[in-house]
């Protein structure tokens, strides 16, 4: 059994033989403007080229109330945001002290200090009061507990904000769509 339709009338009720494709009709074309001498009096009132804009929509607008706000979801964020802003602690910590050194601001605080003390052979020494290892261990430990202060408080924040919201109802925002 093949199976070729063996029907030989078309879907549009035309006769076809079998083995020949269907007929598919010209699509309609658009009307064409006359290009006589009454073409401009048909219509006067446009001119050519110039197309209306269509009218803008107007712009909904929806009132929204922010009456409970998700703890856990504040604390997950808040823990985020205070990781990134404790490695750019260090990180800008480490960017500070390598430009103090390298412009020489350390060897000028010395010999300051120096001249102040009156002492030629010794006395305080910056660079070893302030080196390195300290300067990014101690913005190391200001970074961990900024990390867990940050925290516990938008947790509490957030608490605080709910147990408030349900006595005041919440905050009022509009969202518009442009």
């Amino acid at each position: 059994m093949s199976s070729a339709n063996t029907n030989p009338r078309a879907s549009s009720g035309q006769l076809r033989t079998p083995g020949t494709p269907p007929r598919v009709s010209a699509p309609a074309r658009p009307a064409q403007r006359p290009t006589g001498p009454g073409a401009q009096t048909a219509r006067p009132a446009q001119r050519p080229g110039l197309i209306k804009p269509a009218p803008k929509a107007k712009a909904r607008k929806a009132r929204l109330l922010v009456s409970k706000v998700d703890p856990w979801s504040v604390l997950k964020m808040s823990f985020l945001l205070s990781v990134a802003l404790g490695i750019v602690t260090v990180v800008a910590s480490f960017v500070i002290w390598t430009v103090l050194d390298l412009t020489g601001i350390f060897d000028g605080v010395n010999d300051l200090l120096r001249e102040i003390a009156g002492s030629e052979n010794g006395g305080f020494d910056l660079r070893q009061f302030a080196s390195l290892p300290q300067v990014l261990s101690f913005a190391t430990i200001i970074a961990v507990v900024n990390v867990v202060l940050l925290t516990a408080l938008a947790m509490l924040a957030a608490v605080l904000y709910n147990i408030s919201s349900t006595l005041v109802g919440g905050i009022g925002v509009t969202l518009t769509d442009d």
